[in-house]
């Protein structure tokens, strides 16, 4: 009976994982479909370095929604890699239990809080903030980077603490045992150690900050043009999607699926950069 048990479990398991890899491979499919279309008319390259978004005119260019993308995401990184170490090495090196009991449910608030709630946050806060304080309407790009930041803030700290829990206890005592202090145990033997899954969390991070959509619509300004500094209002890929989407029709309808294959194809690089981080690592370990 125990037997015919695991064979029931074992094929479900089977079954579902065929049908996961199913959807993943069925969505990627109808994305290039409906993609096909704009590809032909208005050509892949002339499409992604095309500087002028006019549906009105059959124009569809995204490098000014590209370029604002790379740059929102940088200055997110930016902010946000400093504080996350930093969150994810006090809490495994330096605090004591009643600390952690408090840093991990409030990380892991963040992690679930609804991105249109960081969008308000973002109206009510960050954006008044930056036009009394700094200049220009608020709605710009300092401002979708800042609340980009604290919304990856989670996703690297969590995995950036599962990195430096897993290093053995040896290193500590072999550091400690030639003289080292626990700041240099950390910067010289701790940290290295876990730099491999440190940069996988970078890289996750990265891509909750490239596909997030609802609270950089809120805060960004959503205007499809180059930003001229950081106080310009800008428009991102998935924003671009969100915002049209509703009314596109005809070539404007494939182009928005075409803008989503871009997001797609760089989404796979940077899970296949993690892959062959994390993968390079279980070899060094071996």
């Amino acid at each position: 009976m125990n037997k015919l048990h695991e064979n029931i479990i074992e094929k479900s398991l089977k079954i579902i994982s065929i049908l996961v890899i199913l959807t993943v491979l069925l969505i990627i499919s109808f994305i290039i479909v409906e993609s096909i279309p704009a590809i032909q008319k208005i050509g892949f390259i002339e499409f992604i370095f095309g500087s002028v978004w006019d549906p009105k005119h059959d124009i569809y260019g995204v490098l000014p929604m590209i370029t604002s993308t790379l740059i929102m995401i940088t200055i997110s990184l930016i902010i946000a890699i400093p504080l996350s170490i930093g969150c994810a090495i006090f809490t495994t090196q330096y605090a004591n239990n009643f600390m952690r009991k408090i840093l991990k449910p409030t990380i892991q608030t963040l992690a679930g809080i609804p991105s249109v709630i960081y969008g308000f946050f973002g109206l009510v806060i960050i954006v008044p903030f930056i036009r009394e304080n700094i200049g220009g309407s608020g709605f710009s790009l300092l401002s979708a980077s800042i609340i980009l930041a604290i919304m990856i803030l989670p996703t690297i700290i969590t995995i950036s603490e599962d990195s430096l829990k897993a290093i053995p206890e040896d290193f500590y005592e072999i550091s400690y045992a030639l003289g080292a202090t626990k700041l240099q145990t950390i910067r010289k033997a701790i940290l290295p150690s876990a730099l491999p899954g440190i940069i996988t969390a970078i890289i996750l991070g990265l891509g909750r900050a490239i596909g997030e959509t609802m609270a950089v619509i809120m805060i960004a300004g959503n205007v499809a043009e180059y930003p001229t500094s950081v106080l310009s209002p800008v428009r991102s890929l998935t924003s671009n999607i969100a915002l049209e989407m509703g009314y596109a029709i005809d070539l404007h309808y494939n182009a928005l699926f075409m803008t989503g294959l871009i997001l797609l194809v760089v989404i796979m690089i940077l899970i296949a950069i993690a892959q062959y981080v994390q993968n390079k690592n279980k070899l060094e370990g071996m």
